[in-house]
């Protein structure tokens, strides 16, 4: 068990080994795909322009997440800080939104670009930008412009502006830096920089680019990333890809501050608009008073009442409680009378005066909230249509809540009056008391009520237009920026390294992947493991191709087919070792198609035994396409003139091969109209019994068997069979054939040949020992492959 595993192993290991071999033998390829795919590498990072990426950080003032302790939290007992409350995920859409973004582009004039040529890529000119564009009375044309201005310094205070075609601008050759340069889209005045006050012939040309409004904000939209930094965090990390890096970190720190001025402007909106009606209120109120104080007036005028008060001391000291909560109870009355009416002419976007309602019950709560949505329904509007399914629901809430909100003022006062009819039913009873006081005094008591509700009340909306004012001069940002914009040092596309490894991985992969995929496709064999794999015949080697294919073996010859015709001599000694002695050794070399090298094989096998001291006959039994010609030098009598005729000895048909001591050769003489029948003849049997005792070895050349059936009628002589198989010629599909011939035993003691192999790519075992090789230049190998 131990023996056959460690033959699995190494047939394993010996699989993989020529698997790798197939893969380096094509090294070359490797290594010139990867230098090419290196070289695209280069040329693309050169002429590829560099994008950075730049980032700010913020943190939100979210209520739900825990935002930061306010900056109006001391004054949270007047109201202060609590106009409006934040929801990160809207906060994360409205930085997103297309209307912050695009009050940015006009603001700064990104659609406006300075471009100056390099020698290889355009550069985009801003923070160095030499002059400065500004275009006056702009019109809606000028956000939908596409147009290129080149303009060049001719002087130290002029210059020229050309349109794309190369035309001047309104006909104009020359224009001065300051000059107003009249357009269909407004006016356009150019000056220098103050960084470049001198001439600028340095920077030569430059593109003055004007992009349309909606593809500059939509280029910048697509760019900007707004995440928060985790789910329970609030805060958010905003970040945008840009080939200019000043620009990008420019952009950024521009976005938080437009973000910060517009909620600031919303959170005024509230409180603008609560004080608009505290002052409203405060006028009619102002009115009351003084007509309430004027009827005291009047009443006691009137009466000559000077002192009620001492009158009925007693009384009054008793129902003065009584009093004092029948008109917090009447002020009470008279805010959410006023509320009621106030929201009876509201819409779904005007808000309601907050902190009105001294209660802390329902109804300021659901105030608060009322505001809250009608603050986001503004909010959403800018950006979007009433139409808008967001909008829509927030009207369907803020429908709802203004019901609910009516409903708690309502609720609220009812329970006030109910409030105020108890307080004056247990007033009334003091009163009962107080029967013998004057109805003047009665009278006055009721104006004088009348006075202190009206004071209270204006006293109380004064107060509140005091918290408002201090509220609108002191409102805070709605974010606090964490990290400033900074732009990477390093561009983040392309990344150098990244392009390079893929490069390098390219390289690699496709001479890998298409020498894989023409391995995969071909179905030729190519090495003795395909031979394996199909059939279960004893292998005796394989023949490298030879350099001089029409050249026979000498005793000189070093060559690699010279060194590989020598191993399958020896393994065929063992192939052949039951023939009785004096008998000579019958080797017949066939094939599956002509072409495959088995003549080739044939004669240098010959050859190579007969340099061995061996006495060689070598025979054309290949009778339909006699090829011994074309390597010997052979007279035109051969086999078939001898089966042919009765009065021919086959001895006087064979001749001996110059250079060799006893090497002969059979030719197969001239090509015959019956070659089959000819072999099927019994003078068959007495030339192999009369040639096996003069010789010893045969080495016959026959016919290819998958073409004509000669080589099987002839079969019977021979001792060992070469099947000889050409690398890269016969498919590995017909090797079916040599199987059946095997198996079916109609090639006696059959045997396998490689031919043509290249040792090169790792097919063969690398013959040759000692030869001194001529060097192939490298280039000549790739081209040969």
């Amino acid at each position: 068990m131990d023996k056959d595993l460690a033959n699995e192993n190494f047939e394993k290991d010996f699989e993989y080994r020529a698997i790798l071999n197939k893969y380096l033998s094509h090294w070359k390829w490797f290594l010139l795909a990867m230098i090419i795919s290196l070289s695209l590498a280069f040329i693309k990072l050169r002429y590829t322009k560099p994008l950075y990426n730049a980032s700010t950080t913020i943190l939100v003032k979210d209520d739900k997440k825990g935002g930061m302790l306010s900056e109006l939290s001391a004054f949270s007992d007047i109201g202060a800080g609590k106009t409006i409350k934040n929801n990160l995920d809207n906060e994360v859409q409205i930085l997103r939104s297309r209307t912050i973004v695009e009050n940015i582009v006009r603001k700064l004039n990104l659609n406006i670009s300075l471009i100056v040529k390099g020698k290889i890529l355009s550069n985009e000119l801003f923070n160095d930008a030499p002059i400065e564009v500004n275009v006056l009375n702009k019109n809606a044309e000028f956000y939908k412009t596409r147009k290129n201005y080149i303009f060049t310094e001719v002087s130290n205070d002029a210059f020229t502006l050309k349109n794309q075609l190369g035309e001047h601008v309104n006909n104009k050759s020359q224009y001065k830096f300051g000059e107003i340069i009249t357009t269909s889209y407004g006016q356009i005045s150019i000056n220098k920089t103050k960084i470049h006050p001198v001439l600028l012939n340095a920077n030569g040309p430059i593109t003055i680019a004007l992009s349309p409004l909606d593809d500059v904000v939509n280029s910048y939209r697509g760019r900007l990333i707004v995440e928060p930094f985790s789910k329970s965090s609030n805060i958010v990390d905003i970040s945008i890809i840009d080939p200019v890096r000043e620009k990008a970190e420019y952009f950024l720190n521009n976005l938080v501050q437009n973000y910060n001025a517009d909620a600031i402007s919303d959170k005024n909106f509230i409180s603008e608009n609560t004080a608009k009606f505290i002052q409203n209120r405060l006028i009619l109120i102002t009115d009351e008073l003084d007509g309430v104080e004027k009827n005291a007036e009047s009443f006691k005028k009137s009466n000559n009442l000077t002192d009620i008060e001492s009158e009925a001391k007693l009384f009054v000291e008793g129902s003065g409680e009584y009093n004092k909560k029948i008109v917090e109870s009447e002020v009470q009355i008279n805010i959410v009378s006023s509320m009621l009416e106030f929201m009876k002419k509201t819409t779904n976007s005007d808000l309601l005066p907050n902190n009105i309602v001294a209660t802390e019950g329902e109804a300021s709560e659901s105030i608060n909230s009322y505001n809250q949505l009608v603050l986001n329904r503004n909010r959403i509007l800018k950006s979007a249509s009433v139409s808008n399914p967001s909008v829509v629901k927030i009207d369907q809430q803020i429908t709802s809540l203004k019901s609910n909100v009516i409903s708690s003022l309502m609720r609220l006062q009812t329970t006030l009056g109910i409030q105020k009819r108890e307080l004056q039913n247990f007033e009334g009873v003091l009163n009962n008391k107080a029967g013998k006081i004057p109805g003047q005094e009665r009278q006055f008591r009721g104006l004088e009520r009348q006075q202190k509700v009206k004071e209270e009340l204006y006293l109380y909306l004064l107060q509140k237009r005091e918290e408002i004012a201090l509220t609108l001069l002191a409102t805070e940002p709605n974010a606090r920026v964490v990290d400033v914009a900074k732009a990477s040092q390093s561009p983040v596309s392309p990344k150098r390294n990244f392009v390079y490894l893929a490069a390098l991985l390219l390289g690699f992969i496709i001479p890998f992947g298409a020498i894989y995929l023409l391995d995969l496709l071909d179905t030729k064999i190519k090495s003795r493991l395909d031979i394996d794999e199909k059939i279960p015949v004893p292998f005796i080697g394989d023949v490298p191709t030879s350099d001089t294919p029409t050249e026979i073996i000498m005793t000189e010859s070093r060559s690699s087919s010279a060194e590989a015709l020598r191993i399958i001599r020896t393994n065929l000694e063992f192939m052949v070792t039951g023939v009785p002695d004096g008998k000579a050794k019958t080797i017949f070399l066939t094939s599956t198609f002509p072409k495959e090298g088995k003549t080739f094989v044939s004669v240098n096998l010959a050859a190579t035994f007969a340099l061995s001291g061996k006495k060689i006959l070598l025979i054309g039994m290949d009778l339909r396409n006699p090829r011994l010609g074309d390597y010997l030098n052979l007279p035109d009598k051969g086999v078939t003139n001898y089966l042919s005729s009765k009065d021919i000895n086959v001895e006087d048909l064979i001749v001996k091969q110059t250079g060799y001591e006893a090497f002969y050769i059979l030719p197969a003489g001239v090509i015959p109209p019956n070659p089959a029948e000819l072999l099927m003849s019994t003078k068959i049997d007495l030339l192999f019994k009369n040639l096996k005792t003069q010789y010893d070895y045969i080495i016959v050349d026959t016919a290819p068997v998958s073409v004509v059936t000669d080589t099987l009628l002839i079969a019977k002589h021979a001792d060992s069979f070469i099947y000889v198989i050409r690398a890269n010629f016969l498919e590995k599909r017909m090797l079916n054939i040599p199987y059946t011939l095997y198996k079916e035993k109609k090639l006696p003691n059959m045997c396998m040949l490689l031919n043509d192999t290249d040792s090169t790519k790792g097919y063969g075992y690398g013959y040759g020992y000692g030869v001194k090789e001529v060097k192939i230049p490298w280039y000549k190998k790739i081209l040969k492959k």
